[in-house]
């Protein structure tokens, strides 16, 4: 009766995501700001009422790099390699979706350990958790708009001033929004939000390379 407790519920965590996967995702990049404050206010939550009427940060992360790894996949739309590493990474699926949560995980990451330091609170695990969650929630859109730039690139018979103008606006997208999150956060003008949101968003990009680069090579 437990496995089959257990499977019933699974069944419907599993076939809620069908509802709540592009409702979140769609909530996110048209309201980021509330979100992101629900995602804070879930922290006090305990049990099966956390996050109940969205995807926790996390998870929708995790989707959205599932299901573009599925694509691409599906696509073809991998990069010729003739690193090792990175061919042993391309091999199975979920190498791929693994790394892939890792990469963008830096996002959120960098913008909470930023803010933190800002605030000037030591860095530990339960003080990270609730702003790393919060910025979950964008950069799953971040991986959409990313990986479709990326796509457009790959394939010949799309512009390349397409995917430019679909990653620039994103970009736009996403700095405005963590302006915006920091100037809350912080008490602080838009401008300085803005200069933590290039800060932070330039720490994720400088240790993606400091990652990247040497796996790479070999």
């Amino acid at each position: 009766m437990k496995i089959l407790r257990s499977l019933e519920d699974f069944l419907f965590e599993a076939t809620s995501w069908l509802a709540f996967y592009p409702l979140t995702l769609w909530r996110v990049v048209t309201r980021p700001l509330t979100w992101m404050a629900y995602s804070d206010a879930e922290q006090s939550d305990e049990g099966e009422e956390r996050y109940d009427r969205a995807l926790s940060p996390p998870l929708l992360l995790l989707i959205t790099v599932v299901l573009l790894n599925m694509i691409g996949t599906a696509t073809h739309a991998v990069p010729e390699t003739t690193s090792e590493v990175v061919k042993a990474i391309n091999s199975t699926p979920e190498n791929q979706a693994l790394t892939r949560a890792l990469v963008f995980s830096l996002l959120p990451l960098m913008a909470a350990v930023v803010m933190l330091r800002a605030r000037g609170e030591l860095l530990s695990r339960e003080a990270l958790r609730a702003p790393f969650y919060a910025q979950c929630y964008l950069a799953a859109p971040c991986a959409v708009i990313l990986n479709t730039g990326i796509f457009i690139f790959a394939h010949e018979e799309l512009s390349n001033a397409l995917g430019v103008a679909v990653m620039a606006g994103g970009a736009a997208w996403f700095l405005v929004v963590q302006a915006r999150w920091f100037s809350a956060k912080l008490a602080v003008s838009i401008f300085r939000g803005a200069a933590f949101a290039v800060g932070s968003t330039l720490a994720a990009v400088i240790c993606l390379l400091a990652i990247l680069t040497p796996i790479a090579l070999l």
